[in-house]
């Protein structure tokens, strides 16, 4: 070993065993003067103090503490002046480290360099009335007359906590912070000019972050581990809490934060940012009253969001929140479904009115920018608000296009199934949401469907080339330009319903639709299904659906709502039937069709009619008014089919009728007569009439008058009534003049069995009466000379059979 080896290598344990005899004396030194000790540290702490600091306890630590000293304090308490009064302990601790600086302790001043607190409550309390038992401290006046005195605060250089319950409640407040401290360290470095820095490492379980324990708790039951970069500065009495990463549960979050201490209540703002975080994650780190709402939506993927809060720590109540996040290509999920696609900046405040309170009734949800798919209908909302948590209220503006065959992934395919087409929606709306549902909405906008392929299945009803306009003026809903296609049909429709929306939540029975058709030409046989009852598809039961679809919303609106149509049409075709320049006015409801002021000119003359159709199940009955000017009679029972008359048909009538029935009966859903289902009666008079080739009338006719013509009997004017009950017609007496002859006519003609008609007729030639101008005259001769009495009643054959009527001879 070389000489200067030597000589450091001297040096250096001369230098170590000066220090161990040092210490070593030291050690005797606090151990043999521990109680003079422990009363000095006693005093030096009790200094700025307003209550009092008790120590049970106090061994050196000479390890823990080397080259200093380190006092274990054991069974710490602090108590403020008020203690007796509210009973909360500001510190509690089994086991107090405290590493004293060695020079100081020799000049008889404590100097901390190092403070640890282990298994200990801090409990920070403020009663009521805003006292507060951090009093214990003294304010700043008495800490300089202190420093006056020749006196100075202890410097804490580090500190470390573990195993501590630190707890802060603020009665007055309604704030309960508690956070069960596993581990912190904190080192402090004091600056020249008043103030300090300070690098904080903390894992701590979050018991309570309550800022109105009213609402519940931030981020409970959390674990929040990380580093903290934390300043204060003396003359602002400002803390900061720099940009740092902090873990809180399994998430990653950027922590920022600034307390301002000079305030009577601690005012702070601290910003959060979470750059990957789960939705649900998100929403469980909040407040109960906001996460039960949050919790009814949902986003697959992770999302960027950024909150702030505002708020002091006194009983300013709620702080102000505000949280931004920024969803790109994910999928959220709704009550009413999801939606694909999504894209949207989301944004959420507690303080949507300026200068009103941070509640739940001035909280708002802002969406801007929403784009995304539902079922894949794609649609964006340029800006869309849900105000008033409370009482929530939406608003927004929905723009859309897309081929209307998407909608039956919406409206499912019960009640409309939709083919070809587009549509072009561009809504704006404010609504009521009640249970996460729109009520009474109020929307302005428009829902343009052009060259559509619908068919309205509960009817059977199928709708070609279809366009529609529908126009919202707040409750009102105005449809134009609809254009409707059904085989040959073509209709265009203009329509009107008031506080439509409304009513289409609240009450559906109460809708009315008033509409104006016109048409140059329909078949309605191709609207046939409208005589059938409504058949919705049975709706699928499902376990815990509390809320209805749209899809039957909507079809429970078709069921109920009601319909006053107003019709013109040119040509109006059923069957055989045709009518022109038809005009009527139905009311088309749940129960129902009523028909008023019906119109139509048909086979030369005019037909009237009002009435009425019930429909249950599949039978509709019917009643009718109707009144006939001047229809040509042949083509009247042509379009007809002869009314069921087997015997008489168009074949065999001629002339111009005139008529007034009111009738009732049955009628199918394809629109045939229900047999036997007719009552009623009608009046008739038949003008310039004739009867061609009757084959009962030629048949008797050819013996009893073979020199007249039986094939082309004319009426000057006939007329009568007859009662119709079922398959009965009861003819009511009634004269035929003819220029065959003359009869007068009675009884009961039956469509089925039980025909009894008695027919007097007198075999004089009504032709030698022609000249005649006395009516009382032609009247007295008319049944002059041989009289036949004949009855017709029902044949083997099912055909009218003529006979003698033998009983009335005998009457006669």
């Amino acid at each position: 070993m070389s000489r200067w080896s030597k000589i450091t290598l001297i040096v250096s344990a001369a230098i170590v065993g000066l220090v161990l005899l040092a210490y070593i004396g030291l050690a005797i030194y606090v151990n043999a003067n521990k109680k003079s000790l422990l009363i000095t540290v006693t005093e030096q702490l009790n200094k700025n103090l307003n209550g009092k600091m008790t120590i049970e306890s106090m061994d050196p630590t000479f390890l823990k503490g080397f080259p200093g000293v380190s006092l274990s304090l054991n069974n710490v308490i602090l108590r403020d002046s008020l203690w007796a009064k509210h009973q909360h302990n500001l510190i509690e601790a089994k086991d107090f480290d405290v590493a004293v600086n060695i020079m100081g302790l020799l000049r008889g001043a404590i100097d901390i360099e190092k403070l640890g607190i282990n298994n200990a409550t801090i409990y920070l309390y403020t009663d009521s009335n805003g006292y507060t038992n951090t009093a214990v401290f003294k304010k700043e006046k008495q800490q300089e007359k202190t420093k006056e005195s020749g006196s100075s605060s202890a410097e804490i250089r580090k500190i470390t906590l573990n195993n501590v319950n630190f707890v802060v409640d603020n009665k007055k407040g309604h704030k309960l912070f508690q956070f069960v401290v596993d581990e912190l360290k904190a080192k402090i470095d004091y600056k020249l000019l008043g103030g300090w820095d300070a690098d904080i490492k903390l894992k701590t379980l979050a018991k309570s972050l309550a800022f109105n324990t009213r609402r519940g708790s931030f981020i409970k039951d959390k674990l929040l581990e990380g580093p903290f970069r934390i300043s204060y500065s003396e003359d602002g009495g400002m803390v900061t809490v720099a940009p740092n990463k902090l873990n809180i549960g399994t998430d990653p979050f950027i922590i920022a934060a600034k307390f301002d201490t000079s305030k009577e209540n601690t005012e702070f703002t601290i910003n959060i940012d979470a750059p990957d975080i789960l939705w649900k994650n998100a929403s469980g780190l909040l407040a109960p009253n906001i996460t039960s709402k949050l919790n009814m939506f949902n986003l697959n993927k992770p999302i960027h969001a950024k909150c702030t809060l505002k708020g002091n720590m006194g009983p300013g109540g709620d702080p102000l929140i505000y949280v931004e996040a920024i969803i790109k290509d994910n999928v959220l999920t709704t009550p009413g479904g999801l939606v694909d696609d999504c894209s949207f900046i989301g944004v959420f405040t507690n303080n949507y009115a300026k200068g009103n309170d941070y509640s739940d009734a001035n909280s708002a949800i802002k969406l801007y920018n929403f784009k995304g798919n539902y079922k894949e209908i794609p649609f964006s909302i340029d800006t869309a608000f849900v105000i008033n948590l409370d009482k929530p209220i939406a608003k927004g503006i929905f723009k859309s296009q897309f081929d209307v065959a998407k909608l039956n992934n919406v409206v499912g395919e019960e009640t409309l199934k939709f083919g070809k087409g587009t549509a072009n929606v561009n809504l704006a709306y404010c609504a009521d949401i009640v249970d996460f549902k729109l009520t009474k909405p109020l929307v302005s906008g428009s829902i343009d469907i052009k060259n559509a392929d619908v068919n309205y299945v509960p009817r059977k009803l199928k709708f070609n080339n279809t366009a529609i306009l529908l126009n919202f003026t707040n409750n009102d809903l105005f449809i134009q330009n609809i254009r409707l296609q059904s085989g040959k049909s073509v209709v265009f429709m203009d329509g009107t319903i008031r506080n439509f929306l409304n009513l289409y939540y609240t009450a559906p029975e109460k809708i009315l639709l008033n509409w104006k058709v016109r048409s140059p030409e329909v078949h309605l046989g191709e609207f046939i299904g409208f005589l059938g009852s409504r058949k919705p598809a049975p709706r699928v039961k499902k376990k815990n659906l509390k809320r209805s679809t749209f899809s039957e919303d909507l079809n429970e609106v078709f069921e109920k709502s009601n319909v006053n149509m107003h019709l013109s049409v040119d040509k109006l075709y059923y069957n055989k039937f045709l009518a022109t320049q038809a005009n009527a006015n139905l009311l088309l409801s749940e129960l129902g069709i009523v028909l008023k002021n019906v119109s139509v000119k048909h086979a030369g003359g005019i037909l009237k009619l009002n009435g009425n159709i019930n429909q249950k199940g599949s039978l509709n009955r019917f009643t009718i008014n109707t009144i006939l000017s001047n229809v040509d009679i042949k083509n009247f029972f042509y379009s007809f089919d002869n009314f069921g008359l087997k015997s008489l048909t168009s074949q065999n009538l001629k002339g111009y009728l005139y008529s007034k029935a009111t009738l009732s009966g049955g009628i199918t859903d394809q629109g045939k007569l229900v047999a036997n289902s007719m009552n009623g009666n009608v009046l008739f008079d038949l003008k310039k009439g004739a009867l061609v080739n009757f084959d009962p009338i030629i048949s008797v006719g050819k013996f009893a008058f073979p020199f007249r013509d039986l094939n082309n009997i004319t009426f000057t004017n006939l007329n009568g009534k007859f009662d119709i009950r079922g398959q009965q017609i009861t003819i009511n007496p009634m004269q035929i003049n003819s220029s065959l002859l003359n009869m007068d006519v009675a009884g009961i003609y039956s469509l089925g069995k039980g025909t009894n008609i008695a027919v007097d007729v007198p075999l004089r030639n009504p032709k030698k009466d022609a000249d005649i101008t006395d009516r009382e005259e032609k009247k007295a001769r008319r049944m002059k000379g041989i009289v036949l009495h004949l009855l017709a009643t029902d044949g083997e054959d099912g055909k009218i059979k003529i006979k003698l009527n033998r009983n009335r001879e005998q009457t006669k």
